[in-house]
């Protein structure tokens, strides 16, 4: 078992029992992933239980990644011999302190460091991990049955959640040729053939809805978490619109991104939560949804209210709705409602295509 004292112990518990937070698991490789050092060793076996967990976790959209103090061409090597290579997203394979490659995935992923695991079969890695991150939760390569604790199991299963990995590997590439194209930011996303779409939501689509508004934290106005009941009823209210959106692009699916709740009214509607998946924050689509909701209103003879909460990490929300001409009506503490008076409404910029159902 992990070796932490008191009060990390006492954090971790709680940690693990908050269902589906953690995205991504980490691993070391020399004595977890596989038994054996393979600098030292040459041959190594890999663990049959470790790669029954990462395939399983796969399966229901948790990523995986490597912090492994290792030569990376003699790591990698063994992992495309093993066919475990297309499973880790942004490995680390260096001879940093196993705090910085942890910070390094987060970083490259665009997920929040306390959103991790880290498995190692050290104690003394384990340990600097925590000290400099204390909201990862590290776990023993011995002990893997933590990996089927409440925090490494989302509620639901959902489309999305089966190809994640698929989607962000996509993402590599996407970034890759965005790292070498030698044009400015928007001249690439016109190569994108980008094809963004807004729909009421459908029953169908309540469960990736539920997974957004508990997985989406930088693009989130509120941060508010809604049941799948929840938006079951409001999809249902005639006083509520619930909208989904979603994006493709010459590479494929980012599947479903966006989520909007609107509260219908005179003189005002009242956009009560929108949020965007992390995955799209480079792709300019932040106000599409957004400005899609103002001229909806506009059409209604309406004035669009719109709630925000300061949580620590959305700040750019707060950005968004400033962009895109909002003024603060209110303000009672971290809570703000911003107005507009809808006189300037943004068209879809030409990069993309928006389609409406």
């Amino acid at each position: 078992m992990t070796t932490v004292d008191q009060p990390a112990a006492v954090e971790h518990t709680e940690a693990l029992a908050k269902r589906g937070k953690v995205k991504c698991v980490v691993w070391d490789l020399d004595n977890t992933l596989w038994n054996g050092t393979i600098l030292e060793d040459g041959e190594v076996t890999v663990r049959p239980a470790v790669v029954a967990e990462i395939k399983r976790l796969d399966e229901i959209g948790v990523l995986h990644s490597i912090a492994s103090k290792n030569d990376h061409d003699t790591a990698m090597a063994k992992l495309r011999e093993a066919g475990l290579d297309e499973y880790f997203l942004y490995p680390q394979i260096n001879w940093n302190p196993k705090s910085s490659s942890v910070e390094a995935i987060a970083k490259a992923i665009n997920i929040g460091v306390d959103t991790l695991a880290f498995v190692d079969d050290q104690v003394f890695e384990r340990a600097e991990v925590n000290h400099v991150h204390p909201a990862v939760i590290t776990v023993d390569a011995l002990d893997l049955e933590t990996l089927t604790a409440p925090a490494f199991t989302p509620k639901f299963v959902t489309d999305e959640s089966k190809l994640r990995r698929h989607m962000y590997r996509s993402d590599v590439a996407r970034n890759q040729v965005e790292t070498d194209f030698a044009g400015t930011s928007e001249d690439f996303l016109s190569t994108l053939d980008m094809h963004f779409t807004i729909s009421p939501a459908e029953r169908e689509d309540l469960q990736r809805a539920e997974e957004l508004t508990v997985r989406t934290n930088q693009l989130n106005s509120t941060g508010r978490t809604y049941s799948y009941e929840e938006l079951d009823e409001l999809r249902q209210s005639d006083d509520h619109l619930l909208f989904v959106a979603s994006l493709t692009d010459k590479y494929g699916s980012y599947g479903k991104i966006g989520l909007a709740l609107v509260e219908k009214g005179q003189p005002h509607w009242y956009l009560r939560m929108m949020l965007m998946s992390c995955r799209v924050m480079s792709r300019g689509v932040g106000t599409v949804l957004l400005n899609h909701i103002m001229g909806l209103a506009k059409e209604d003879g309406a004035k669009l209210r719109a709630e925000f909460v300061e949580t620590g990490r959305n700040r750019v929300m707060y950005v968004t709705y400033a962009f895109a001409g909002f003024t603060e009506a209110e303000r009672d503490g971290n809570r703000l409602v911003f107005e507009s008076d809808l006189a300037q409404i943004q068209p879809p910029p030409g990069y993309l295509t928006l389609e409406l159902t």
